[in-house]
């Protein structure tokens, strides 16, 4: 469970079918690609669709008159791998429907789930790993003639850095660029490690190219994707040496800069920071440059340090904050997010106590909470019990809703009355004569469409709010 503003949403992931606007051309053969979990999911889908349109392919919003039908999944609690598993059960009725049909599960699960899904339940004609797309067309290709395919090798090097991802959810207005693949934290609870491998950096060079080409297009928001996007550099082996001596050596700053550099007429954005790995450096060049965004997503998991140890996060309570602290001196307007794991092994009342007070001392913007839910394969499995009561864990995972309602509702109050800068997204679904998009901050504003289009800035005062929303008038527009 998770919870945003003022809406607790009960599942773990979001899927969301995707659509690129093709011509019938090539080998005249569907795809149809369906992705679930987290940004870097939904990048890559956008690579493996970039893949097979090159051999071909064209896309369909219809999974019944596909040839081809992908699911991108989710590995990161076991709701998630449920949802995607009851997904490609309903998808065997394109087996009765279209016989030649193949079904191929990518990402996060294919390692795990490889031989149930092939062997045992037949659910899948091909499994794929986050670092195999390259070999989408041979799997393929053994596919039809009757083969089931796997290839779920992990990469000390693959960033897919010279593929042009094929952009799908068509708004034109935002999209991802991966810089960074993998990661090497190895905290107790995440799978991450073992479903993505080892973490490397993506040449920067290559990162400026594909942000200058959305610049181009009309693209107006950047958002710079990583496991934990602070590690990022370039030039520099795992083993701490340099590939080409003479070169510049690139870490996350830089690279912010170099993209903010491009106009100041492109939002930046990243996901996701590690409190760890968080430089006063990195958050200097955010203070520098009005173009990025003036939000950060810092996952603190949990307030106690007997329970950050054992997650083996590498920070305590106090440099967290002392990392809070420093970003509120240097973006007193910043917002904050941030993720808590609610009934982690051995967590007691007193270490509950712990994360709560620290919630309600920090008074986070927005924030994804979720109760424990063990992994397999991970050093939690191997190493802890996951011994606490599931009431236990649903009181206490409701406690700190109601408090991040509260923080939540408090954040967005303070905007009323203030004028803030806002990127026209798109039609509101309250109304299609409103509007919405987003501010710095990364809350949604809605205001009235009038003669203004998607893809504008504009100045907004804001009127009112709930926790999730804020609502206002256009007071200046054309901020192109």
């Amino acid at each position: 469970m998770r919870y945003t503003g003022n809406k607790v949403i009960e599942e773990d992931i979001q899927g969301d079918a995707t659509l690129i606007e093709s011509e019938e051309v090539g080998n005249g053969k569907k795809l149809y690609i369906e992705s679930y979990g987290c940004q870097m999911n939904f990048a890559d889908s956008e690579i493996v669709a970039s893949i097979l349109i090159d051999e071909g392919y064209t896309t369909t919003a219809n999974y019944k008159e596909a040839d081809v039908i992908l699911v991108n999944t989710c590995s990161i609690r076991d709701n998630a791998e449920k949802r995607v598993l009851n997904r490609l059960r309903n998808y065997q009725i394109v087996k009765k429907l279209r016989p030649g049909a193949i079904i191929g599960m990518l990402g996060c699960m294919a390692e795990r789930l490889k031989s149930q899904l092939i062997e045992k339940d037949k659910l899948v004609d091909l499994v794929v790993g986050p670092d195999a797309y390259r070999s989408l067309p041979s799997l393929l290709k053994s596919a039809e003639g009757g083969q089931k395919s796997v290839n779920v090798l992990l990469s000390r090097e693959e960033t897919y850095a010279d593929i042009s991802p094929v952009r799908l959810d068509n708004n034109g207005i935002s999209a991802f660029i991966s810089i960074m693949r993998g990661c090497d934290n190895m905290c107790s609870f995440c799978v991450v490690p073992f479903t993505r491998g080892r973490e490397r950096s993506r040449d920067p060079e290559s990162i400026i190219h594909e942000a200058r080409e959305l610049l181009l297009k009309g693209y107006k928001e950047i958002t710079l994707l990583g496991q934990n996007v602070d590690s990022y550099k370039w030039n520099i082996t795992a083993k701490g040496e340099i590939i080409e001596p003479g070169e510049e050596v690139v870490n996350f700053s830089g690279l912010l800069e170099k993209v903010a550099l491009l106009s100041p007429e492109l939002r930046i954005r990243f996901s996701t920071s590690h409190p760890k790995d968080m430089t006063d450096e990195v958050l200097t060049t955010m203070a520098k440059y009005e173009n990025i965004c003036k939000y950060i997503h810092l996952p603190v998991q949990s307030g106690n340090n007997e329970i950050l140890q054992k997650m083996n996060r590498g920070y305590t309570r106090e440099w967290y904050f002392d990392r809070i602290d420093k970003i509120r001196q240097l973006m007193p307007d910043c917002a904050i997010s941030t993720d808590i794991i609610i009934g982690f092994c051995d967590e007691t009342d007193e270490h509950y106590n712990e994360t709560f007070k620290l919630m309600d001392e920090v008074k986070f913007d927005f924030a994804y909470m979720f109760k424990y839910s063990e992994r397999p394969k991970t050093l939690a499995e191997r190493n802890f019990s996951d011994n606490v009561p599931e009431d236990v864990k649903s009181k206490r995972l409701q406690q700190i809703i109601d408090l991040q309602s509260s923080h939540s509702l408090r954040s967005y109050k303070q905007m009323v009355g203030k004028v803030c800068t806002v990127l026209i997204e798109g039609e509101s679904k309250r109304s299609s004569d409103q509007l919405y998009g987003r501010n710095t901050q990364n809350m949604v504003a809605i205001f009235d469409k009038d003669e203004l289009k998607k893809g504008q800035y504009v100045d907004v005062l804001i009127e009112s709010c709930t926790s999730a929303t804020l609502f206002g008038k256009v007071i200046k527009t054309d901020k192109n």
